[in-house]
């Protein structure tokens, strides 16, 4: 239900609805503009049920613990969210038996709703539970609290065979449209300056690059955000074309952030400063050294304060070390045989008497990673990704020995297609298996 902007009270008539001394409502209106009531014809104010419902929502949040000022800053986030806060954030909107139910941490009690709705597919509560979100907290903690944590916690629960792949789409889905309201929302930029966000070519993982044009927009800079899976050739042109002062590109993953080393070698010529993120750096953080460009820390909140750094003092991208060209040949070789390879393999695992969906899905996902492992220049980045297709396997009660199987056979199927050309693979496939002791 709407509410009537119509100026029909008069300033008594408001006190009296409020509450409120006339003194601090005329502070607050001279203070923070807020209400903004219009004039008679003599020059009094004339307020209207919205103005009246405003002071008695700001009076709440300050029952609630909030100062004026910050109450009013919190009006104005949601305001840029594309919300009204009567209308959107009220408990208008549903009964209270809907509300999530609030523990002494509010933050988490709200992420564990969100979460369950998510799971039950249940989009009215999921909005629901972010709804009250920004209205307790600023936008950014509900982004990286709520939304970027969430979807985690869920990530993990898909590989662990607790949660589908549908659920995953699902709150993904949920979490990006949010983003993107909320990027419609934001005011003009205020600033000179241009960054380029997206994702490199076959990083499908959005929710970082868009939790950074979001924070990037609020801080009145001009963001260009060209999504996921980007060709290399037109985040180039684009780059050209718009000349940003800085490029932030977001990978979660070993295979994506091969395709950001290339990418990052190629945009080299460009001069433009160009910075990268993402989870993979943190699993792996010997990879940083492998992108010759700036990394953006573990986390969005140091990820923003390098941004702010490189915008206003920017330096040259640290030197990387690159892979040598023997590890280039066999990656070249590697991709040659792959089709071959898997063929082969498959058939020997299922002779071994595993199941084909999984395990194909598992050596899809390894050779993935090996070729990344071989193009980035070191195969022992290959231990990580190892751990997924433990927990993938280990996840689909297939067990944990059955590892050392698929390894022993890969490399006998590998050394067969590939003979001498094999040896550096097989080479690490023997380490590891000696290093890491046959799980029951």
């Amino acid at each position: 239900m709407s509410i009537d902007h119509t100026p029909l009270y008069n300033l008594n008539a408001v006190l009296k609805k409020t509450g409120l001394k006339a003194d601090v409502l005329r502070a607050w209106e001279r203070r923070y503009e807020l209400p903004m009531p219009q004039r008679s014809a003599g020059g009094h104010r004339l307020y209207s049920e919205y103005d009246i419902e405003t002071v008695k929502w700001l009076r709440n949040q300050q029952a609630e613990g909030l100062s004026i000022s910050r109450a009013v800053e919190l009006w104005r986030e949601i305001l840029q969210s594309g919300h009204d806060p009567l209308n959107s954030y009220g408990p208008r909107k549903v009964p209270t038996s809907q509300h999530p139910p609030i523990s002494d941490n509010r933050i988490d009690s709200l992420r564990n709703f969100w979460l369950e709705a998510c799971l039950n597919f249940d989009d009215q509560k999921a909005e629901e539970a972010l709804h009250q979100a920004f209205v307790l907290y600023p936008m950014e903690k509900v982004c990286t609290e709520i939304l970027q944590k969430g979807l985690s916690i869920i990530g993990e629960a898909w590989y662990r065979d607790k949660a589908s792949v549908q659920q995953e789409h699902f709150a993904s889905a949920l979490a990006a449209r949010c983003l993107e309201t909320l990027i419609s929302a934001t005011p003009p930029p205020t600033r000179r300056h241009t960054v380029l966000t997206g994702c490199p070519p076959g990083e499908w993982h959005t929710l970082s690059a868009l939790i950074f044009s979001l924070f990037l927009r609020r801080r009145g800079l001009k963001v260009v955000y060209l999504g996921a899976n980007i060709p290399a050739l037109q985040i180039e042109e684009t780059a050209a074309a718009i000349q940003p002062d800085l490029i932030v590109l977001a990978t979660q993953q070993l295979t994506t952030a091969a395709s950001l080393q290339s990418l990052v070698i190629s945009l080299q010529k460009h001069s433009m400063p160009i910075s990268y993120g993402g989870l993979v750096f943190k699993r792996i953080p010997d990879l940083r050294q492998r992108i010759p460009a700036h990394f953006l820390g573990e986390s969005i909140a140091e990820g923003m304060e390098r941004i702010e750094q490189l915008l206003v003092a920017p330096t040259p991208a640290p030197a990387a070390i690159l892979p040598d060209n023997s590890l280039q040949e066999t990656a070249r070789l590697f991709r040659e045989n792959r089709g071959l390879l898997e063929h082969e393999l498959d058939q020997d695992l299922q002779r071994a008497g595993l199941q084909y969906t999984y395990i194909h899905e598992a050596s899809v996902h390894f050779n993935n990673s090996l070729t990344a492992a071989l193009e980035l220049g070191d195969i022992a980045y290959l231990e990580a990704e190892l751990d997924w297709v433990s927990k993938l396997l280990s996840g689909q009660q297939i067990p944990g020995e059955r590892l050392h199987h698929f390894l022993a056979a890969y490399k006998q199927t590998i050394s067969k297609q590939m003979g001498e050309d094999s040896a550096s693979i097989t080479q690490w496939i023997d380490a590891y298996l000696n290093r890491i002791p046959l799980q029951n």
